[in-house]
């Protein structure tokens, strides 16, 4: 017997993908996004509900299983990880009124992630909170153009930044849920 799960997906149409293309939250049959900013926040909007989708339907024990030795990934890791990042980039923007770490220094965020169901809920609501507060203080920056950091950055290179960070993590939770469970999708 071994312990590694039997690769499977739920799709039927196409059996590569995560979900049917009727079933898929991030497809809709309507218009394209318009326009730089709408783009940027589509994407970001997608790939945050793929971090999601990839977490759907495991308890906190799986969420928090880590890859492998020695490393000290796991889906709930992932999940705080990118609450901390949010807060950061908000940081970034306001360095007069700075938040604190939500996990602690030093990679708090991955070695922290327990198999304790409080704590995964608790990342979930993090996660939720800190990206929309993230997104109003965005929101102030119509112009893309605009140098919203001390070091130059403008509000483009902060929305580019946020799609690499969630689509990266996004391949290593495709990874982390394939090693959970088997399942497999885009």
């Amino acid at each position: 017997m071994s312990d590694i799960p039997e690769r499977w997906g739920r799709a039927s149409v196409y059996p590569d993908m995560w979900a049917d293309p009727d079933e898929d939250p991030r497809d809709s049959d309507g218009p394209a996004p318009h326009g730089e900013l709408a783009t940027l926040q589509d994407f970001l909007h997608n790939y945050r509900l793929t971090l999601r989708m990839k977490c759907e339907g495991l308890d906190a024990e799986q969420l928090a299983r880590r890859s492998v030795p020695p490393s000290t990934m796991s889906l709930l890791g992932l999940v705080r990880h990118l609450a901390e990042v949010e807060r950061d980039w908000r940081n970034w923007l306001r360095p007069d009124d700075r938040a604190p770490s939500l996990y602690g220094p030093d990679d708090g965020d991955f070695e922290g992630a327990a198999a304790e169901q409080a704590l995964a809920d608790g990342a979930f609501a993090d996660l939720t909170r800190e990206q929309k507060a993230t997104d109003a203080v965005l929101a102030g920056f119509t112009d893309l153009g605009a140098e919203v950091m001390e070091d130059g950055t403008s509000a483009r290179e902060l929305w580019v930044h946020r799609i690499e960070e969630y689509a990266r993590h996004c391949g290593h939770a495709d990874l982390l849920r394939e090693r959970i469970d088997g399942r497999v999708g885009q």
